[in-house]
C-alpha cells in the first residue's frame, strides 16, 4: 500500500516523547556563502546521532502482535535506530552489517544491544544473508528505507519543518535532503505536499552514488554497483520500489557534490553552528553552499541527516576546512 499523510501523521503520535524535535538552526555565516538565507535541520541531534531513529521507531511501534525481534541491514545509522528502539521496546535485534562500515556505527550498535553480523559488500549478498537468519531466528525485518512505516516515520521530519516554516514566516523554498535510498526524502516530500505545498524536496547524493539523480533524469530507476564511499550512510545502489513512485512525482533535479565539498560543509557546520555531521549527512549541506546557482529562492532548508563520524574522518574535514580559511 502507498504510504500516506495520514501514515505520517499517525508515526509522529506515535513517536511523541520518544524521538526529539529537532532544531532550524540558520548562520549569518553560511547565508553569505550561499547568497541567500541557510536554514539547518539538524538531524545529527536526534537519538543515537540521526533521523534513523524516527523510522526505527515509526516501524517498531507498528508490528503485528507475538514479534519477538527483528533484524535490519545497515552500514550504522539505521541499524543504531533499530537497535536503540529494539532495547526501548524489549525486542531482539540483529543487524547485518557491512566490515567496513565506519567502527563507531558498529561499536554503538553492538553498545545498544544489537546482535552484530558483518558481512563482505563485495562478495557476499547481505539481503540474502539477513533472509536467512530472519528464518533461521524468526525474526521480522526491518528494511532501512522500502518500507511504509519507516518511509512514514521519516516523514515526521516534514512535519516540523512545515510547522517551524510558518513559525519563521518562511515562503516558497527548496528543501535539500541527504538522500541513499529515498526514505527520508520520499517522507519529507509527502508531508510537504500536504502541509508546505510550496516548498519542494532536491535529493542530494555525492559523485559516482548519484543513482537517485540519474533516475529522476532519465524518468526511470538507475542502478549502481555497490562499493564503499566517503558517505557510506548514502551508498545505495538505487531508489527503492516504494520510494521512487514518490521521489519521481514530487521531486525537483537530482544535485550532486564532491567528496571536497562534502567535507568543506562538514568543517563550516563545526565552525558556524558547533555540529558535528558525518560526510554523508553533510551533502545537503555542501549543495546549499557550494552549489548556490543550483538551487532557487531567498531561503534553502537543508537536513543535516547524520553526525555519526569517525574521528579521523572528521579531522579530514576540519583541515579541510583550514585550507578554505588560509586560502
Amino acid at each position: 500500500m502507498p504510504v500516506t499523510i495520514d501514515d505520517i501523521r499517525a508515526a509522529r503520535t506515535r513517536l511523541a516523547g520518544h524521538a526529539r524535535r529537532t532544531p532550524l538552526l540558520s548562520s549569518c555565516f553560511l547565508d553569505e556563502i550561499a547568497g541567500r538565507r541557510v536554514w539547518v535541520k539538524s538531524e545529527c541531534l536526534q537519538h543515537t546521532g540521526s533521523f534513523k531513529f524516527r523510522g526505527a521507531w515509526s516501524a517498531l511501534t507498528a508490528l503485528p502482535e507475538g514479534v519477538r525481534g527483528v533484524i535490519a541491514c545497515s552500514s550504522g545509522n539505521h541499524a543504531q535506530g533499530v537497535a536503540l528502539a529494539a532495547r526501548m521496546r524489549g525486542l531482539e535485534a540483529v543487524i547485518v552489517m557491512p566490515r567496513d562500515a565506519p567502527a563507531i556505527k558498529i561499536a554503538n550498535t553492538r553498545t545498544l544491544g544489537a546482535d552484530v553480523v558483518l558481512y563482505d559488500r563485495v562478495c557476499e549478498d547481505r539481503d540474502a544473508i539477513a533472509a536467512r537468519l530472519a528464518v533461521e531466528r524468526g525474526l521480522m525485518l526491518i528494511p532501512p528505507f522500502d518500507h511504509p512505516q519507516v518511509i512514514a516515520g521519516q516523514g515526521t521530519t516534514g512535519l516540523e519543518i512545515a510547522e517551524d516554516a510558518r513559525a519563521l514566516g518562511l515562503g516558497p523554498a527548496q528543501v535539500l535532503v541527504c538522500c541513499g535510498g529515498g526514505g527520508l526524502s520520499a517522507g519529507i516530500a509527502l508531508a510537504l505536499e500536504a502541509e508546505a505545498p510550496k516548498m519542494q524536496v532536491r535529493t542530494v547524493e555525492p559523485e559516482g552514488f548519484d543513482d537517485v539523480a540519474q533516475s529522476l533524469r532519465e524518468g526511470a530507476v538507475v542502478t549502481n554497483p555497490a562499493r564503499a564511499g566517503l558517505c557510506d550512510a548514502i551508498v545505495t545502489p538505487a531508489p527503492g520500489q516504494l520510494t521512487w513512485p514518490i521521489l519521481k512525482r514530487l521531486c525537483g533535479p537530482g544535485l550532486v557534490v564532491s567528496d571536497t565539498d562534502t567535507l568543506r560543509a562538514m568543517a563550516q557546520a563545526f565552525a558556524r553552528l558547533k555540529l558535528v555531521l558525518e560526510p554523508g549527512g553533510a551533502v545537503a549541506l555542501a549543495a546549499a553552499l557550494f552549489q548556490p546557482d543550483q538551487i532557487a529562492g531567498d531561503d534553502v532548508i537543508v537536513i543535516a541527516s547524520g553526525g555519526n563520524v569517525d574521528s579521523t574522518v572528521f579531522q579530514r574535514a576540519l583541515q579541510t576546512g583550514d585550507r578554505d580559511a588560509t586560502g
